[in-house]
């Protein structure tokens, strides 16, 4: 006899279910929003990086205003990171399969843009993955604070040479036995110092600073806080079910980068970024029935 939906299924009746057949019923809806291919993320990674590729050209020559190009290059840059978090996923293409190259391309096409290597922003986040608000291994715990302001103010302080993020990062290289990275993040900070260096002895500072240093740094600012704080923090514990949260943003879906649905990513992260609101919706009775927090949303 099949089992019914668990639309059919109230939440009560849903929490009096055995835990295999409640899992069941989580893995039937996960599975049916993961076969999709996410054609629009390849799309985005690409036409993002273009779009900011070619403001340099077009603010150079006076063909557009520095004012806004810096207003787009704030855009791009805030827009680079889910591309390659899908790709660090292995949601385009996993190993083994014909597209994986393009799955390869996207993660390295668009994490340099923020100056960390792919294979670091890899190796790292599913650390935070697997050790989810552990207070020594999560690499993103830094990102927790008290207060959206408090939480501001942190991703800034976060991003200085002494800060514990660095160290975070260094120890999840370490444990993955890939020390030999470290170089290549050194690398991609002194090119990134070079360029806009170089820039500025052109005479081009102000295209520098307003089209990727700062750009960079608010977009930064603004990845951490939706990405990392607020799916996380503050009061999340460990476990599967108590790790992370779903929650209203004042700013939506789209101005959240899609995080209002984070508890079905950690849940299920082979699940393509623009896929995981409808998962949510069909899935969140049983989420409600296994008592996560799901915060109005």
């Amino acid at each position: 006899m099949s089992e019914p939906p668990s639309t059919a299924l109230t939440v009560d009746e849903l929490r009096q279910l055995p835990e295999p057949q409640l899992r069941k019923l989580e893995l039937q809806i996960a599975r049916k929003y993961s076969t999709r291919f996410p054609w629009e993320i390849v799309v985005w990674a690409f036409g993002n990086l273009v779009c900011w590729l070619a403001l340099w050209p077009l603010v150079l020559s006076g063909t557009i205003p520095l004012w806004l190009g810096f207003i787009v290059a704030t855009l791009n840059m805030s827009l680079v990171y889910l591309p390659t978090h899908d790709a660090q996923h292995d949601i385009i293409a996993r190993p083994g399969q014909k597209l994986r190259w393009l799955n390869e391309a996207v993660g390295h096409a668009t994490s340099w843009m923020i100056i960390y290597p792919y294979q670091v922003l890899r190796i790292s986040h599913l650390d935070h993955h697997r050790h989810t608000n552990n207070l020594e291994l999560d690499v993103d715990i830094t990102s927790h604070a008290p207060n959206a302001w408090a939480a501001i103010w942190g991703s800034i302080r976060q991003r200085q040479p002494d800060a514990k993020r660095n160290q975070d990062y260094l120890a999840s290289l370490m444990r993955a036995g890939r020390e030999d990275l470290i170089l290549v993040v050194v690398a991609y900070r002194l090119t990134f110092i070079a360029i806009l260096g170089a820039l500025a002895w052109n005479g081009f500072a102000l295209e520098a600073l307003l089209l990727w240093w700062l750009p960079y740094q608010i977009a930064m600012t603004y990845l951490i806080f939706f990405l990392s704080w607020a799916p996380h923090s503050p009061g999340m514990s460990e476990g599967r079910y108590r790790n992370t949260k779903s929650w209203k943003s004042k700013v939506g879906a789209i101005g959240s980068m899609w995080m209002e649905y984070h508890t079905v990513h950690h849940l299920h992260p082979y699940i393509p970024l623009l896929n995981t609101p409808a998962a949510y919706r069909e899935m969140r009775p049983i989420l409600e029935a296994r008592d996560c927090e799901l915060g109005g949303r």
